[in-house]
């Protein structure tokens, strides 16, 4: 039995560390260090409940909400605003294959400079394609703060990119 367990495990974990590695990056804002961290410390942790798992409906959701929790509380830690390089690696940080590499740079500059939240509701509602209610419950809070939190982050968002948002709309 707890052979079968582990087996069910490593699929489980093989099957999903990519998603949750390419959704680290995007809450991390690049820092594929940290993306590793994020990942390794929700996959830990979702070992320890493997067990119990057959009471959780949706395990990959479960996993992505271990995740971002997981960001938030590195966020709130004093350390947190340390960051070991001043420039954004080569390679293709968020995810492999085609697109622009200047958008994704500054996408990924823009994301960065929001608010731990404002990045997490963002990452959860437009990269996740969760809904307001899923967010709310990964972010332990109400949906009415998801709606809100998710319209200034935008603007936010927005006023970051100015008028080069237009430029980049063509892409």
């Amino acid at each position: 039995m707890r052979q079968g367990r582990r087996d069910g495990f490593r699929e489980f974990a093989a099957g999903r560390s990519g998603h949750l590695y390419r959704s680290a990056c995007l809450l991390a804002s690049g820092d594929t260090h940290l993306a590793e961290d994020l990942v390794q410390e929700t996959l830990g942790r979702m070992y320890l409940l493997w067990g119990r798992i057959s009471r959780i409906d949706n395990p990959a959701a479960y996993a992505q909400t271990v995740l971002v929790r997981a960001f938030l509380t590195h966020q709130r830690r004093r350390s947190a605003g340390e960051r070991p390089v001043g420039e954004f690696p080569d390679s293709g940080a968020v995810a492999a294959g085609s697109g622009d590499p200047a958008l994704r740079l500054t996408l990924l500059e823009a994301l960065g400079r929001l608010a731990p939240k404002d990045r997490a509701v963002l990452v959860l509602r437009y990269w996740e394609d969760r809904s307001v209610e899923e967010t709310a419950d990964a972010m332990n809070t109400s949906s009415a703060a998801v709606r809100t939190r998710t319209s200034r982050a935008l603007g936010r968002l927005r006023e970051q990119l100015g008028g080069s948002i237009a430029e980049f709309a063509g892409h």
